[in-house]
């Protein structure tokens, strides 16, 4: 089969490979749809002690049932699916009370076994959910970066219904988690990103107020453009010394600022300013399996539309695409292969 195998820090080339073999307790998906997450790009540069080369990356994706182990006869062949590429052990502290992001022992679909950047891949039966005819597979795909943004704003916003939200960084996972803050009753909602190009998606999708960080007094600007009732919420969808930062001086008293962006680890933080303000700061990682099947719902729902900010290459593009993304050459928020 033909394969997008990362090879080395900044190169993945198009390899043949074998066809997966399936154990009993698995299906081979027929890929159709990769989306490019943001962090196979951290890999991708080699800044991802996870994913090791040779590697085929690739968790977010769609694609139809071509084979099925003897112990999955649940799912039947022909069938659509998307893939929740997070595999817990099922039986440890964390998967007991639901958190299964936090198994010790989880593995993901494209880090610790071959992804969908290929024609097949292999995955437990477990992991797949049939999708109906009405959704298509791109807009399938972002289940699971949907699921993630879904639990980040969710928690969030739990403590400060109808809150103004201020959301750090305008790729997916930022743009995903300003629309569910829509969704869930935000009052308004400001976008902050570096890249021009994509502050104008938040805006033609109804974000209150965007704005490039690189702009004179941008935090003033953003208390002037709320209003009086300040900022209750901030997800950094970033993950940077000054995202941070600004989260801490724009945020209101008593108010939560959400981290789901990676970016760098060590922060220095005003701790004291936290606590004398009964800020939250509060961090969230991936999604449970309850967040997963919400956002499939949302997206059969038709709530939320990539057709506006996402584009569509295929799997031989993948690593100009990759190249792309790292000089900052993308507008849009999402890159989808195809096979």
């Amino acid at each position: 089969m033909r394969s997008l195998v990362w090879t080395k820090a900044e190169w993945m080339e198009m390899q043949e490979t074998d066809v997966p073999k399936i154990a009993a307790d698995e299906v081979l998906v027929k890929v159709d749809v990769i989306g490019i997450c943001g962090s196979e790009i951290e890999g991708y540069l080699g800044h991802n002690s996870l994913r090791v080369p040779p590697l085929i990356m690739g968790h977010e994706f769609s694609g139809t049932v071509v084979e099925v182990g003897s112990n999955a006869q649940r799912v039947s062949v022909g069938k659509r699916v998307v893939v929740n590429p997070l595999i817990s052990c099922g039986h440890c502290a964390s998967c007991r009370k639901g958190l299964v992001q936090l198994c010790k022992e989880r593995s993901i679909v494209g880090i610790h076994r071959p992804g969908a950047f290929a024609e097949y891949v292999n995955v437990p039966a477990s992991a797949v959910h049939e999708i109906p005819d009405s959704l298509s597979s791109f807009r399938a795909a972002l289940t699971e970066p949907l699921a993630c943004s879904l639990r980040a704003a969710r928690r969030a916003m739990e403590n400060h219904p109808f809150a103004n939200v201020v959301v750090f960084g305008a790729g997916t996972i930022g743009l995903l988690s300003f629309l569910v803050a829509q969704i869930l009753g935000a009052s308004k909602t400001v976008v902050v990103d570096t890249n021009d190009a994509r502050l104008k998606t938040p805006e033609r999708l109804g974000a209150s107020f965007t704005i490039n960080p690189k702009t004179p007094n941008f935090v003033q600007k953003i208390k002037d453009a709320v209003g009086p009732n300040g900022v209750d919420v901030i997800i950094d969808a970033a993950g940077f010394q000054p995202t941070r930062s600004a989260a801490v001086e724009l945020v209101n008293s008593g108010g939560t600022i959400m981290n789901i962006g990676l970016g760098i680890d060590q922060t220095q933080l005003p701790i004291n300013v936290c606590i004398r303000q009964e800020i939250s700061v509060l961090g969230s990682f991936s999604y449970t399996h309850q967040d997963f099947h919400e956002a499939l719902e949302l997206l059969k729902s038709g709530r939320i539309d990539e057709t506006e900010w996402s584009e569509i290459r295929s799997l031989p593009e993948g690593n100009q695409a990759f190249q792309d993304l790292v000089k900052g050459r993308v507008e849009n928020a999402k890159i989808f292969l195809t096979v």
